[in-house]
């Protein structure tokens, strides 16, 4: 299946994401860890990238649109994929549509996590993270035995500074104006999945196994 995963920040799509690279035997395609790794390998659209990120700017949608050519005309993804964090945007929808309509194949399904805004917030800016092993907590759904303190090395646990309150909510601003308008256009060409992110981690992945059944009968 070749499938895409949208939400807004703190709904667990990386969890969900691994949850159905599992279950259906696709890729999972991360454009953050797709720039990381062009890097890292030094490929053409890594050393562009590298170039862009060292003068402390963001990656333009044409560098990342090639990036995510480079990887689906790859045998990786020769059999399916499922892309996380890309499109984001109309423009990248309209990129990503030519690389798959150059390579004579279509979308499967959208998948859209849903979670109130207020969710995302109690999520969000309640986790801690310890700089010293990278373990994370959540103050109410998983706290650490000492307050402040990380479990595993005894690390001085912090908030990330993407994780206060006031950012979290200008992501959400983002996340409304850039990203939901792409959720619409997939609602358009009926290939849009509304998936609720509520509850537990076992609960929503149940849910997008029932919606990926569907695609698959």
């Amino acid at each position: 299946m070749r499938l895409v995963l949208l939400g807004p920040p703190g709904v667990g799509k990386g969890t969900q994401a691994e949850r159905i690279r599992r279950t259906v035997a696709v890729p999972h395609l991360s454009t953050g860890h797709m720039l990381r790794e062009a890097v890292r390998c030094g490929t053409e659209t890594g050393r562009k990238a590298k170039a862009i990120l060292e003068r402390g700017e963001l990656v333009p949608d044409t560098v990342v649109g090639e990036l995510i050519a480079e990887r689906l005309a790859s045998p990786e993804a020769a059999g399916g994929f499922l892309l996380d964090g890309y499109p984001r945007n109309i423009a990248q929808v309209a990129t990503l549509d030519g690389i798959l309509a150059r390579m004579g194949i279509g979308l499967d399904r959208v998948i859209n996590l849903f979670v109130p805004d207020e969710e995302v917030l109690l999520r969000l800016t309640l986790r801690r993270s310890c700089p010293s092993c990278g373990a994370i907590y959540h103050l109410s759904f998983r706290p650490p035995a000492r307050e402040g303190v990380c479990d595993a090395c005894a690390g001085k646990l912090e908030q990330r500074s993407d994780d206060r309150e006031e950012v979290v909510r200008a992501r959400l601003g983002v996340y409304r104006e850039q990203t939901l308008p792409v959720a619409e256009i997939y609602r358009k060409r009926v290939i849009l999945v509304e998936v609720d992110g509520t509850g537990s981690a076992d609960d929503v992945a149940g849910r997008v196994a029932r919606a990926l059944r569907d695609v698959a009968a």
